[in-house]
C-alpha cells in the first residue's frame, strides 16, 4: 500500500516472484471512467472506489488460500477493511516516504493515467496503519534493493513467509 510513485509495483512484482505467488496491480481494476477521471487531474471519491475495492475483494478471495500479492495504494482503514474481510490473513506494507521524494519520482515518471497534481490529494487522504492492523511500514528512501530487502525482512520478521 502506499501513495502513487512510492513504488508498490516494482517492490509487489519483486515480492510476487522471489514468493513464487500470483500479482495483482490494482491499476488493472479500475473501471474505464476512474481511469479517465484520474487522467482529467480529478480524484476519486468514494463512490467510484465502490465497484474497483469490490473487484480487488473478489480476486484477493480467489487467492485467499494460496496467497497473492496484490498491489493498491488503500489509503483508508475502511479500503483495508474491506480486502481484508476477503482475505482476513491479509498482511500490509506500507511503503512511506516524504512528499518531496515521491513527488520527484512521480515527475519522472512517464505513461502513467495518475498526473502528479493528485499526489498531494493521496498524501492528504492516507491513513495509516493502526495498530489493529496487520503490516508494518516500509521506508522508500533508500535504493530499490533497500526497500525490496526492507520488504522481505518485514515479512519474514511476521511470518508471513
Amino acid at each position: 500500500m502506499g501513495v502513487s510513485g512510492s513504488g508498490k509495483s516494482t517492490v509487489g512484482e519483486w515480492l510476487a516472484e522471489a514468493l513464487g505467488l500470483p500479482f495483482g496491480d490494482a491499476d488493472a481494476f479500475h473501471p474505464k471512467s476512474n481511469i479517465e477521471k484520474m487522467s482529467a487531474g480529478v480524484p476519486l471519491d468514494d463512490a467510484d472506489r465502490a465497484p474497483w475495492l469490490e473487484a480487488m475483494a473478489d480476486w484477493l478471495g480467489r487467492h485467499r488460500d494460496s496467497g497473492a500479492v496484490l498491489v493498491c495504494s488503500a489509503l483508508k482503514v475502511r479500503y483495508r477493511d474491506r480486502l481484508r474481510r476477503a482475505s482476513p490473513r491479509l498482511y500490509f506494507l506500507h511503503l512511506e516516504g516524504s512528499y518531496e521524494l515521491i513527488a520527484a519520482r512521480v515527475a519522472r515518471r512517464r505513461g502513467h493515467f495518475m498526473p502528479p497534481g493528485l499526489l498531494r490529494s493521496q498524501f492528504e487522504a492516507l491513513e495509516p496503519l493502526t495498530g489493529r492492523e496487520r503490516g508494518a511500514a516500509v521506508s522508500v528512501a533508500g535504493t530499490r534493493e533497500e526497500t525490496r530487502a526492507a520488504a522481505r525482512e518485514e515479512l519474514r520478521r511476521a511470518g508471513v513467509c
